[in-house]
């Protein structure tokens, strides 16, 4: 009879055997990369820009698919339960993972459920307003905003679903003004930008490409602020929230990366890791999504992303604490 110890170390041979198997036919198939908002939006430019050359390093098709709703939530589950072999992988944020099970009682993962593989960018947020919404900077729109709540008509601000990242910062500010304001929730950025056009919705905090600045250019939008501790390369007339007396320190960004179920076997997590650090150092995906304003930060060992994870994962779930924000 063989000995515990003996069986033991004869299991563990054969998971190692099995995760270099998993690796070498790493991808076999279609890799599948998860938008969790519509077509349209910020995520979804990010997604096209990156996987034509995604596919050429990992020598497979990668098919970008969108699925918005529960602010994310609808994809990530549906990241969850597919098979954890690195044939899906999610584009998310701190939006998705992080907040949308703070507020979202349907939702049962927890962010430790999902791992970071690579960082691909660093988003500035600008708020976007109605075009004739009578506010040039964030003293303004204080005003405007007290203005309304006093008249009976809470200013409206738009969020890509309850406890989002938008969500939370709409309801920071209210309550660090102490003006009432009246949340609206979308499936994604898209859809709430097309509300804002129609001036159904008064403002929306959000990241931003081209297509937002180009809507501001002509007029069709009004960007009254951004949230950057300094103006913006694409926005050099809007003036930061930092530089108002009300809205003073209110500095804020988000970023996307790529995660995978927690259970993906190593190698596999090294492959994607490789391939997507190799993506992130392309001239091309570089100036293309920079073109859009984005920062794309240099790749990060395994160990800093996960890191970089854990410190969002306890920043996020404090804010949401010191805001009571309830799952339901």
């Amino acid at each position: 009879m063989k000995s515990p110890l003996k069986a033991l170390a004869g299991a563990l041979g054969s998971l190692l055997i099995c995760g270099a198997a998993s690796a070498q036919n790493f991808p076999s198939k279609p890799v599948t990369l998860m938008v969790p908002y519509p077509a349209g939006g910020v995520s979804d430019v990010i997604a096209r820009t990156v996987n034509t050359v995604l596919a050429k390093r990992l020598g497979q098709p990668v098919l970008v698919e969108n699925l918005g709703g529960a602010g994310g939530g609808i994809a990530a589950q549906k990241v969850l339960n597919s098979p954890a072999d690195g044939h899906m992988v999610f584009q998310g944020s701190p939006n998705e993972l992080i907040l949308a099970p703070l507020s979202n009682a349907a939702i049962k993962y927890k962010p430790e459920d999902f791992r970071l593989v690579q960082m691909i960018t660093i988003n500035p947020l600008v708020m976007l307003a109605r075009k004739d919404l009578p506010a040039g900077n964030g003293d303004e729109l204080v005003a405007y905003a007290k203005k309304t709540a006093a008249a009976g008509k809470p200013m409206t601000f738009a969020s890509v679903g309850p406890g989002s990242l938008y969500h939370l910062l709409g309801e920071h500010m209210s309550k660090l003004t102490g003006v009432p304001m009246t949340h609206v929730a979308y499936k994604g950025g898209a859809p709430a930008v097309q509300d804002l056009l129609g001036g159904q919705v008064d403002i929306f905090m959000t990241p931003y490409g081209k297509g937002q600045v180009q809507l501001v250019e002509d007029g069709k939008l009004k960007a009254p602020a951004v949230l950057s501790a300094e103006r913006q390369e694409l926005f050099k007339k809007v003036p930061t929230l930092n530089e108002s007396t009300a809205l003073k320190g209110f500095v804020f960004d988000t970023w996307a990366g790529y995660f995978v179920h927690k259970d993906t076997p190593e190698p596999v997590v090294q492959a994607l890791h490789k391939a997507l650090s190799e993506v992130a150092n392309d001239a091309t995906v570089r100036d293309a999504l920079e073109a859009q304003a984005m920062i794309v930060p240099r790749p990060q060992p395994l160990a800093a992303v996960a890191k970089l994870y854990a410190e969002n994962t306890a920043k996020y779930q404090a804010i949401a604490k010191s805001m009571n924000l309830k799952p339901q």
